[in-house]
């Protein structure tokens, strides 16, 4: 009880929402807002209360005017499969939605028609939030996915790729399919302007994630993956090459052979703390 009060003070409605809802009463679509923002809801509490079950500090969970967003505080340092949990949490919310529905059509306690919408309105987030286009569950299950073998900036920025790519395909088929569809065509913007700004900011967003590994909460990271780094490489070079979910010795080599050993928390630490951020990995070897 006490975890579900915590997590309905994060709830936001976004001020736009207000507009869209009295809107919808005085076109008579009241019933169809509400059966939307009712599945969004569920749906990113799902999210929430997964996070909230890993002990994830949870920012908000914000209500838009077509959708909604769970946000984190945790910046990627949490195991990988905690994060894909969180993430398939939200959509595993519709299977017990459609289920409940469909039970309370057997007993004939809500109409054919109404559980007909229910069951669309249903299908229609549960796809489209898989569509792998960041910020959506399937962009974040790819980047997920990328991050099992790729540096934490280089799977980002792939993701952010891809996602640009699927997202450009799907609005030339919208073009195609349905070109008056105005709703469909502001979601696409959306989409696209939270796209450039997801990547405009991926420096900072890196530099968060390192900061976070650095000085927040410190998780038990059992993968260890060395990186080699040759001692002419600069420091944040060999920074760049950090993973999620891995603890990083750092093999320092010269021609080949190995010359020195760090931890990633004294690269963290040199960085960050002593502000070192010139120098090349053989300047640690001697101060270490």
């Amino acid at each position: 009880m006490n975890r579900a009060i915590y997590l309905l003070r994060h709830v936001h409605i976004h001020p736009l929402l207000w507009i869209v809802i009295a809107l919808s009463i005085a076109t008579a679509h009241f019933l169809e807002v509400c059966l939307l923002l009712g599945i969004i809801f569920i749906h990113e509490m799902g999210h929430a209360a997964a996070a909230s079950f890993f002990s994830w500090r949870i920012k908000k969970i914000t209500l838009l005017p077509f959708g909604g967003v769970a946000e984190m505080d945790e910046h990627g340092n949490r195991p990988l499969k905690e994060e894909a949990i969180v993430v398939i949490a939200g959509p595993l919310q519709h299977v017990w939605m459609v289920g409940l529905a469909y039970g309370l059509l057997s007993f004939h306690l809500i109409s054919e028609e109404l559980f007909s919408l229910f069951l669309s309105y249903n299908l229609m987030i549960f796809l489209f939030n898989l569509f792998p286009v960041w910020p959506l569950d399937g962009g974040k299950l790819v980047f997920l996915l990328l991050s099992l073998k790729n540096s934490f900036p280089s799977a980002h920025r792939i993701t952010l790729l891809l996602s640009f790519g699927s997202l450009l395909l799907f609005s030339i088929a919208i073009l195609a399919a349905a070109p008056t569809h105005l709703n469909v065509w502001i979601i696409i913007a959306f989409l696209f302007f939270s796209l450039y700004h997801e990547w405009k900011q991926r420096r900072y967003i890196f530099m968060r994630f390192l900061l976070e590994r650095h000085y927040g909460k410190k998780s038990s990271l059992h993968n260890l993956k060395p990186i080699q780094a040759d001692e002419q490489e600069l420091l944040i070079h060999v920074l760049e090459k950090f993973q999620r979910g891995c603890k990083h010795p750092i093999i320092v080599e010269v021609d080949g052979r190995e010359k020195g050993r760090l931890d990633e928390n004294e690269l963290l630490h040199a960085y960050f703390t002593e502000k070192r951020l010139t120098d090349k990995i053989s300047d640690l070897l001697f101060s270490y």
